[in-house]
């Protein structure tokens, strides 16, 4: 197949998976209302979390999906350009998905910002001198700046990339990658930036005196999991449904694959029992809290799911190339990733840390009896608010996704790159 045949494969979305994408939209501005809706009886607190959940989880995929466009122009990469539009079509999400956004500044600016981060408490800001030490960076005023300036950045990116892309296949300028691949650097670096402090400022600051500097690398990780699981899953989708069937061929399923296996899993596992290790061989109380939190109760199992779901099961999947090269087998393993995927933001961001009752234990046993009796409060417990505000977030992704590409190639024709991908195979 030569690059200028692509026109003979199905590179622009049938009218049947056009109207996908607006009732998917529908479907996820209706579970969000709902959860608004269930919040008061729910609890606001539930609410705050469950909705940044889904949030993390959204932005995660569309930030893992930059990242991939800014690392394939910035390598030159060839086997990539097939695939590459529906990075560029998930990580357009990013121009809008500031909206998302603005109900948890309103909260931090208008509400009760302690229903969410207990920085949000002036009272406790005031009393506390580890707190205090950190009151300039989690004012209200910094901490909503920083979070414009990552949004805006991440907005203007991918809207770039996106819209230089797209014009290249209309004018068949080769100057349009010559551009992208000299902006590429420079992006990558702001990306890094704020996508590093995002992980801070939106997650780790949940418990304030807590501080990981393996927290940032060990969410990209996630986002490489989120988003190479959805990915594989929208090609497979695409391709059920007749388009890029031969675009997209059984070595780019293999790569991708490659990609999912090597940051989504065994990466993963690696920053995680990193950062494990190190701050439970310190013993230092003000870090090892945090994990003891997720050894009591119900969050015990939820911990050993991603031990097993995230890396030793997936891990023995996908280590054979075999796995990875099947259209049958990946997708499912790409599935049961996504679904560990959104485990690990649930289990980022949802426990909560008793520091009191740490401090009056006297040994790891009576913490976790009183856990286990419901003595003290370790946010563990399931509500109705964690699939709506979850699924209201992933469906607005995931319908947004192909309403971007709907008005685009499904790939990029007039890269001066696409019969190298035509044509990738594996070694």
């Amino acid at each position: 197949m030569k690059a200028s045949d692509v026109a003979n494969d199905n590179i622009q979305m049938s009218k049947s998976v056009t109207r996908v994408g607006p009732v998917l939209a529908g479907i996820g501005l209706a579970s969000l209302g709902l959860s608004a809706g269930l919040g008061s009886s729910a609890g606001w607190t539930t609410f705050w979390k469950s909705y940044l959940v889904g949030w993390m989880a959204a932005v995660g995929i569309a930030l893992g999906a930059l990242f991939f466009v800014l690392l394939q122009h910035m390598t030159r990469a060839g086997w990539s350009v097939s695939t590459r539009r529906l990075a560029e079509g998930i990580s357009k999400n990013l121009t809008w998905m500031w909206i998302l956004f603005l109900p948890i500044l309103g909260l931090i600016w208008f509400g009760d910002g302690s229903l969410l981060y207990q920085w949000g408490d002036l009272e406790l800001m005031k009393h506390d001198h580890l707190l205090q030490a950190k009151a300039g960076y989690l004012s209200p005023t910094f901490w909503s700046v920083r979070a414009v300036f990552y949004l805006a950045v991440w907005a203007i990116i991918s809207s770039l990339y996106y819209r230089w892309s797209t014009k290249q296949d209309h004018d068949g300028d080769v100057g349009w990658t010559h551009k992208m691949q000299q902006w590429a650097p420079l992006c990558m670096v702001l990306f890094a930036f704020t996508q590093s402090f995002a992980a801070i400022d939106w997650m780790m600051t949940l418990q304030p005196k807590w501080f990981s500097t393996m927290y940032p690398v060990y969410f990209w990780a996630c986002t490489m999991c989120g988003f190479f699981s959805l990915i594989i899953l929208l090609a497979r989708y695409l391709q059920r449904t007749g388009h890029i069937t031969q675009s997209i061929t059984t070595e780019h399923y293999h790569d991708l694959g490659k990609y999912l296996f090597a940051f989504g899993v065994v990466f993963w596992a690696y920053v995680a029992f990193s950062q494990y290790m190190l701050i439970w061989y310190a013993n230092m109380p003000v870090e090892t809290n945090w994990y003891i939190v997720r050894q009591l109760g119900g969050w015990g199992p939820v911990s050993l799911l991603l031990l097993f779901g995230h890396f030793m099961a997936p891990f023995l999947f996908l280590i054979t190339r075999w796995t990875k090269r099947w259209r049958f087998t990946l997708p499912i393993i790409a599935s049961w990733l996504l679904l560990m995927f959104f485990v690990d933001i649930y289990w980022l961001v949802m426990p909560v840390v008793p520091e009191e009752a740490i401090v009056e234990a006297t040994s790891y046993n009576q913490l976790a009896k009183w856990a286990a009796d419901g003595e003290i409060d370790i946010g563990y417990g399931w509500s109705i608010l964690n699939f709506t505000c979850l699924l209201g977030m992933i469906a607005l992704v995931c319908g947004g996704t192909l309403i971007n590409l709907r008005s685009c190639n499904l790939v990029a024709t007039a890269d001066p790159r696409l019969d190298e991908a035509l044509h990738f195979e594996n070694a």
